[in-house]
């Protein structure tokens, strides 16, 4: 079942409630004080203050501190509201759209979405079973006689058939693709390419099929790279219907986020952003 705005009102009504949360998903295993060591202490709020404090020794945590929230002025409220759209949005949501749901500057939406990005960083799991590899361009110009074009930005995609998937910004060369393959694949996953000779190494150390585009084969029996390259096709769509253009500088964290909303496509995921905003991140600049 979807998480709905209304229950999302219901749930967090006052930026009360919304550091509660925050306390709660972050300390609320404490068996402790972390300063005197009472078991069993318990914390109390500092009226008007973002902190909690020890009822035996007085010792103060603040649950906001290396969050995502850390020393932002924005309303926790607009924060959690924030996260809600963009985990619950298919094509992502611009900085100018935060910026009229909230009427603050474009400066503190754009930063408040880089941070809630953060949130969507790629694990190190492995993908397993058939995983079909491509690789696409972001951005630039594209030039007559060059297919990735004139300053575009290499991304390198890998997607388990019927599971998760991981993309990278790096430069499409054969040696950044088979690192980038062996981080990423079990030992014994299959791979599923087309005919770029980037992925012509790939075959001394797996299973590795062969798609061949350039004579018009798209699928021969099992074996295809239509996954990734749907994936491909819902992203760069988000990009240009949401964001226009995108710097060099910060598409990991774009992609980051379609590979989050493509990992969790068949699930909640407002519940499993705010379990992460709760701990500690390296805070973007």
């Amino acid at each position: 079942m979807s998480y709905t705005y209304a229950q999302f009102k219901k749930q967090y009504p006052s930026d009360d409630v919304c550091l509660d949360e925050i306390f709660q998903n972050r300390f609320g295993g404490l068996t402790a004080c972390p300063e005197c060591g009472v078991v069993g202490a318990k914390f109390y709020r500092i009226k008007k203050r973002k902190c909690y404090s020890c009822t035996h020794c007085g010792h103060q945590i603040n649950p906001l501190s290396g969050t995502i929230f850390h020393k932002s002025e924005t309303p926790l409220t607009n924060w959690f509201f924030a996260i809600f759209l963009m985990g619950n949005s298919k094509n992502s949501v611009s900085a100018k759209e935060l910026e009229r749901h909230f009427g603050c500057t474009y400066k503190t939406a754009w930063r408040m979405a880089k941070q809630i990005r953060l949130l969507m960083a790629q694990g190190d799991d492995k993908l397993v079973g058939i995983v079909e590899a491509d690789e696409t361009y972001i951005g630039g110009r594209r030039h007559r006689n060059d297919p990735r074009g004139d300053n575009k930005t290499p991304v390198i995609g890998l997607v388990e058939r019927g599971g998760h998937a991981k993309a990278k910004v790096s430069d499409a060369t054969a040696t950044e693709v088979l690192l980038f393959i062996a981080q990423c694949l079990d030992d014994e996953a299959d791979l599923h390419t087309d005919e770029s000779r980037i992925y012509s190494r790939v075959s001394r150390y797996r299973v590795h099929e062969v798609i061949n585009h350039s004579k018009e084969e798209y699928a021969r029996g099992h074996v295809t790279t239509n996954s990734v390259e749907g994936f491909w096709s819902q992203m760069k769509r988000s990009l240009d219907g949401s964001h226009h253009a995108v710097s060099p500088k910060y598409l990991q964290s774009y992609v980051n986020y379609f590979v989050h909303s493509y990992n969790h496509r068949n699930e909640t995921v407002f519940p499993i952003l705010m379990a992460k905003a709760a701990k500690p991140v390296q805070l973007a600049s």
